[in-house]
């Protein structure tokens, strides 16, 4: 319209010299304004086109740093091609801008279609070739708006503005104007599309948490704006390029581990060659950790024959035979009702040495003898030494109580191994010299069934490590026959017995005789206070030093002292934790306010804000969208456990939830016991105390990234490996570029990977474990005999 104006301007006519002259200049003006005007009239064209581009490049650069594509099973793909409902919106309005644009631009802008192209060029060549993507995507959209989705998911955009939803639509109302056949068509599908995907992108903020949410994701905590930091992207710059480089899934090698010990390799405890060159046996030092210098890079082999493992609640009567194919405990214990082989099974008839007629009878007589044990309300969490084959812990499930079960990888052929096979909760370890892996002041009850230690010899060192794990007011119940034989030998260890514990301030609550087992439990109570150790006419055993920080028990030594009872409120352990399943929720009494959380709010927000963070992420997430059949998972482990939400979260499914809490991460693991779990403290550098094949789900949430700055990847990927039972899954949260480096590994594993998922540089991704082994062989050195 302005040229027209202007071109009748220029067409009147005048007799007058300055008149012409006069309108010569206008014209020259009018000429000036015309091309100013044809300028002004391109640029919003230009703007669009570049916008979109822009936010095209922006999630190119996602993808680029993360250099991770979606994998989602045909059962599972819809939820999360939809998830990122906005996403995979903002993709197709992108292309009907862009092809909008183009059309509009055809007849008024073929002047500058040079000066587009070479931007559209810059913008390709920055983005690594994000167009040829849009490209496909176009042609793809109309038959599949599935694919459309799943591409919009793989953007992974990290910002959306007001602005450019504001631009969007104007563009949409604009070209139904131009066109209201066709707009009226798009507009009816867009709203009949619309709603479940923004309720799908809601359900996917839950599954993923961004902004507000994320910050509990990792112990960190990032200044967050509308507009990134030159810091940040040049981060993301490198580490994309870092990410370029890294090895491809064929560049990982692996073999199988040769070793002695075979398809039941443990390496911190099948380190022979360490354990040979020891001084001295007569502590059981050859029975505790002695791991490689550097963690095995080799997969551990498979028993021949193994198969898929039974599902809880049968596979604690029955297991199949080749999976743990021993017989040296059916021949040896056989009469009293350990386990027995049974054709291609092996059986569990309940039994031990003191409960020959069944567990529950058993566990019915303790519950008689003392009802203040009250099991599943006041007692919820129970150390048993020396378990056998867990026949205790497998049957106080039924109870609402865990029992944390450990025994020796010794003579007694593979009995932790039954017990985890089995899919009770178990661990290998021993009394010797050094502290159990476990806080002070946390177990409910102690529990010893002829467990064979020593207790009263060197000053009570081994009962005294007891003690320090055990809670105030928690009882000791020792089943075993000093306490009902009377034999020089039985009545010579009640005597020491008897002096020990009452040096020790231990209450003789009770001593009961099982009729029906012919067997009798001595049941002593831990005093609550410190009046005791106070009025004692000899200090001995002695209070233990005050800078002797009892819940300082990796690689620390045996000390045969006590530690007092705490009796401050901000002291774990000052206090009994609320009756069970109260405790689980409660946040616990002397986590005080005014200290700071691990993710930096004060400690019962921070406790609280973990809390309803896993319940969401559990059930909007991992029990619907990740393809895991969580009716074959039972053994659960999580690597980095925090304050335990991930495992409270799974209260209500048959699964027990091993918690980790990494030595170099903050002491929470006495908040998750007064919870009414459990777990213990490790270093992911070394191999864990369990035998391989373990594991049904193992959880690592931003873990990998932290500790492969102390060790090798690629060892601890092996170890998964080595815990995970075949067909298990494994489950990881964490920065982009780990999440990337694992799923390699996870693929050179020929493992299967079920969904990668990343937003705003965190990733998750849920992986299978395969049966494969590699052909080639590793062999162990120091695990050769």
């Amino acid at each position: 319209m302005a040229i027209g104006k202007y071109s009748r301007v220029d067409g009147r006519k005048s007799t007058n010299y300055c008149s012409t002259a006069t309108i010569v200049v206008f014209v020259a003006l009018c000429l000036v304004g015309v091309w100013m005007l044809m300028s002004s009239s391109v640029d919003p064209v230009q703007k669009t086109d570049l916008s979109s581009q822009d936010s095209n490049t922006d999630f190119s650069s996602q993808d680029s740093k993360a250099d991770l594509k979606e994998k989602v099973t045909d059962k599972f793909s819809n939820q999360f091609e939809d998830s990122s409902g906005e996403q995979a919106e903002d993709a197709t309005k992108e292309e009907s801008k862009t092809t909008k644009s183009e059309d509009e631009s055809n007849s008024e802008v073929n002047e500058t279609e040079t000066q587009e192209t070479q931007e559209e060029k810059t913008v390709e060549e920055s983005s690594g070739g994000n167009s040829n993507e849009e490209d496909s995507k176009k042609e793809g959209e109309g038959s599949d708006n599935e694919e459309s989705n799943s591409g919009g998911q793989e953007s992974n955009p990290s910002t959306e503005t007001n602005e450019n939803s504001q631009s969007e639509s104007e563009n949409e109302k604009t070209e139904t104007e131009s066109n209201p056949n066709e707009g009226g068509d798009k507009q009816e599908t867009e709203e009949s599309v619309e709603e479940p995907k923004k309720k799908e992108d809601e359900k996917a903020k839950e599954e993923f948490p961004a902004g507000a949410q994320s910050e509990i994701l990792k112990e960190t905590t990032t200044e967050s704006g509308s507009w990134s930091t030159q810091a940040a992207e040049s981060e993301s710059e490198k580490s994309s390029q870092k990410s370029k480089s890294s090895k491809d899934a064929s560049d990982y090698k692996w073999k199988v581990c040769n070793v002695t010990a075979g398809p039941d390799y443990i390496p911190c405890l099948d380190n022979l060659q360490a354990i040979s060159k020891l001084p001295h046996r007569d502590h059981y030092q050859h029975r505790e950790r002695h791991c490689p210098d550097e963690a095995p890079t080799c997969l551990v082999s498979l028993p021949e024959g193994y198969r898929q493992s039974i599902k809880w609640p049968t596979s604690r009567e029955q297991i199949w035979y080749y999976n743990v194919p021993h017989t040296k405990l059916a021949e040896v214990k056989g009469h009293q009702n350990w386990v027995k082989v049974t054709g291609d099974h092996l059986t569990f008839p309940g039994g031990g040495t003191q409960f020959i007629h069944g567990a529950l009878h058993y566990i019915d007589f303790i519950q008689q003898a003392l009802p203040d044990i009250a099991w599943g309300k006041r007692t919820r969490v129970i150390l048993d030494v020396g378990c056998g084959v867990a026949s205790l812990g497998g049957y106080l499930f039924e109870r609402d109580v865990l029992a944390l079960s450990f025994a020796p990888k010794d003579e007694h052929e593979a009995q932790v191994q039954f017990a985890l096979e089995r899919g009770i909760p178990a661990i290998s370890a021993v009394m010797g010299t050094k502290r159990l892996p476990f806080p002070s002041k946390v177990f409910d009850i102690v529990h010893c069934a002829r467990c064979r230690v020593p207790w009263h010899i060197e000053g009570g060192k081994l009962l005294l490590e007891l003690n320090r794990v055990l809670r105030p007011g928690g009882y000791f119940v020792w089943s075993a026959t000093p306490v009902y034989r009377n034999d020089t030998e039985n009545a010579d260890i009640w005597k020491a017995m008897s002096e020990l514990t009452k040096s020790m301030c231990w209450d003789l609550v009770k001593i009961s005789r099982d009729e029906l087992n012919e067997v009798g439990a001595a049941i002593y109570r831990k005093p609550s206070s410190n009046e005791c150790y106070e009025k004692r006419p000899q200090n001995e055993p002695p209070l233990c030093n005050k800078a002797d920080e009892p819940d300082a028990v990796w690689n620390v030594q045996l000390q045969a002292c006590i530690h007092k009872v705490p009796e401050k409120v901000a002291e774990h352990g000052s206090q009994w934790p609320e009756l069970w399943p109260q405790r689980l929720e409660k946040v616990p009494s002397w986590l005080s306010g005014s200290a700071v959380g691990v993710y930096g709010k004060a400690a019962p927000e921070d406790f609280t804000t973990d809390n309803e963070h896993w319940k969401r992420v559990v059930s909007a997430s991992y029990l619907t969208g990740l393809g895991i059949d969580w009716s074959s998972v039972r053994n659960v482990m999580d690597m980095k456990a925090v304050y335990g939400g991930f495992a409270a979260a799974l209260k209500d499914l048959k699964v027990w939830v091993m918690n980790i809490v990494p030595i170099t991460s903050a002491d929470t693991l006495p908040i998750i016991y007064e919870r009414g779990l459990f777990g213990m403290y490790h270093d992911w550098c070394e191999s864990f105390s369990t035998y391989p094949r373990t594991y049904d789900l193992v959880h690592a949430d931003h873990l990998f990234s932290d500790i492969k700055k102390r060790c090798k990847l690629q060892g601890i990927i092996a170890e998964v490996d080595r815990i995970l039972r075949p067909k298990g899954t494994l489950i990881v949260r964490d920065d982009v570029e780990t999440i990337t480096e694992i799923e390699k590994m996870a693929k050179s594993l020929q493992w299967k990977v079920q969904l990668t998922y990343s937003k705003d540089n965190e990733g998750l991704l849920c992986v299978q474990k395969s049966l494969w082994r590699p052909t080639e062989v590793e062999t162990i050195s120091s695990a050769i005999a």
